[in-house]
């Protein structure tokens, strides 16, 4: 069984504010998706790395790694026009029997703990989506009104979200639709079963300003 990391930077980082995309943004001195591909690569499963990057960002990306002298192996593949296309693209380069870990390129605080989990559960179930509950209370709206909801039926779903190969290539081969929001979704709509597991708090999606002073913080206490 060969294992794979398919990290996703196609978008554009717009929520930002910022002149680049999100995952180039400096964060303790490199660009975060740089921290992100070594989580990958530190971790137990040591998976091969597959980086989706919207084609007009290729030259400058490999500029970036001439600048920092970083040398982790990873194959750089082109992005779509949406989400669904970059992961379509990036799962292409799989070939055999494999279990891929899809991940967002602006979460560089993943553990390998939880990359761990999330290949052995997939090796064994054949998905792994890992989630977090959230600690606020939450509604919903409904027309001019607004309603409580249990927060202890709400999962906010983060990634890894980890496939075997055959499962999620499969999945991939339907039509694309505005409801495919992550891997799980697109997996879902072709009849599998998500299997839930455990996230962390501090797999943190960096999309606004104020996320990358937090993110710089937990990386600190890490180190």
């Amino acid at each position: 069984m060969k294992y794979y990391a398919l990290i996703v930077g196609g978008g554009a980082g717009t929520r930002m504010g910022t002149d680049i995309p999100k995952q180039f943004l400096m964060l303790n001195e490199k660009p975060v998706l740089m921290h992100t591909i070594q989580a990958f690569y530190l971790s137990a499963y040591k998976p091969e790395i597959i980086v989706v990057l919207n084609i007009d960002y290729h030259q400058y990306w490999e500029k970036l790694c001439a600048e920092h002298n970083f040398n982790i192996p990873h194959t750089l593949v082109k992005a779509g026009r949406q989400r669904f296309y970059s992961v379509k693209n990036g799962l292409t380069y799989i070939k055999g029997q494999a279990i891929v870990a899809i991940h967002d390129a602006v979460r560089p605080l993943v553990s390998d703990s939880l990359i761990t989990e999330c290949f052995r559960e997939a090796e064994l179930k054949g998905n792994a989506v890992c989630s977090v509950q959230p600690s606020d209370s939450v509604r919903r709206q409904l027309g001019e009104s607004t309603e409580t909801i249990n927060r202890d039926e709400i999962f906010l779903v983060q990634t890894p979200q980890t496939f075997e190969i055959g499962i999620i290539k499969k999945a991939y081969k339907q039509p694309y639709r505005v409801l495919f929001t992550d891997d799980a979704s697109v997996v879902e709509a072709s009849g599998v079963k998500i299997n839930m597991i455990p996230g962390e708090k501090r797999n943190l999606k960096i999309t606004f300003p104020e996320d990358v002073p937090i993110a710089e913080l937990f990386l600190q206490k890490r180190q």
